[in-house]
Formats: C-alpha cells, structure tokens, sequence
C-alpha cells in the first residue's frame, strides 16, 4: 500500500490519468471515502487517461455508464444500492471479464461481492483542501506500483 497527499482538483484528476495510461483492461477499480472526498474527480483522469473526450458525471441516479476509449470505462456507483442482490438486479457480471475498465465509488458497501483482483483507492479528507489518496492490491502489489510509476 501507499499513499499520495493531492491538494488539488488537478492533481487528483492527473493521478487518475496516470492510473489509466498503464491500464490494460480487464481491471477493477474500488473507490471508497466520504462523500465528496474525490472519487468521481478520479474517475475523470481516468477517463482522460483512456481518451474518453465525453463529460465525466456521477453516476449515482443512474448507478452505471459506460463510456468508449481506449478502453470501456463502466463507472459505477453503490451507494443507492440496498444489497448484493441488487449486483444481480443492475447486470453486475455483465460488466465484469470484458477487457473494460470498472471504476466502482462506493465500492466498500459490496467489496466481498467483487471479482479479484481488485485495486482499493481509498479517499480521506486531509487539512485544509488536501484529500490523502491510498492505494493497495493486495493481490499484485508489485503491478499496482508500477501503474504509479512516477513522481508523485
């Protein structure tokens, strides 16, 4: 696991862009943290990251988009979600093992639910208008630092 202190909108954005460029499909992003804290901010680097060039929103009314680059980013969210058979009700497996990008916020409320192996991005509030960005994959450690293969 390790940890990058974003104290900006810009930053948070590039960090996701970053995250992406040596993404090569397949992968599942777990966003978890406060309301707020970043997540979609996250997801819209990694949508630039993929070429996505379509405006990045939450979708928490909608719980899934799907938008076209490099690769399909699916970019959920759980929070209106009750329970894992609600992961049924939305067509959950649909979107798993296609070569797409999944970028779940809320991911905590169903984590045992999803497939492995899973990248955690986690969000807290730091001083001021700083956000303390956590990374683990605790299955490939080793891959998880070379996606972050830069100077923060």
């Amino acid at each position: 696991m390790f940890e990058i202190q974003s104290d900006s909108v810009q930053k948070t954005i590039s960090l996701g862009r970053r995250l992406a460029e040596n993404l090569q499909g397949g992968e599942i992003i777990a966003l978890m943290g406060e309301l707020g804290a970043g997540k979609t901010t996250f997801v819209k680097g990694i949508a630039e990251g993929l070429g996505i060039r379509e405006v990045v929103t939450s979708p928490t009314f909608v719980i899934i988009k799907t938008y076209q680059g490099r690769l399909p980013l699916h970019h959920m969210d759980f929070y209106r979600l009750n329970n894992p058979q609600d992961l049924e009700t939305i067509g959950f497996e649909d979107y798993t093992g296609g070569g797409g990008i999944l970028a779940i916020e809320w991911a905590e409320k169903f984590l045992s639910e999803l497939p492995h192996p899973i990248i955690h991005v986690s969000f807290l509030y730091g001083d001021a208008d700083n956000r303390i960005i956590k990374f683990n994959a605790q299955e490939d450690e080793k891959r998880l630092k070379g996606l972050f293969s830069f100077d923060s």
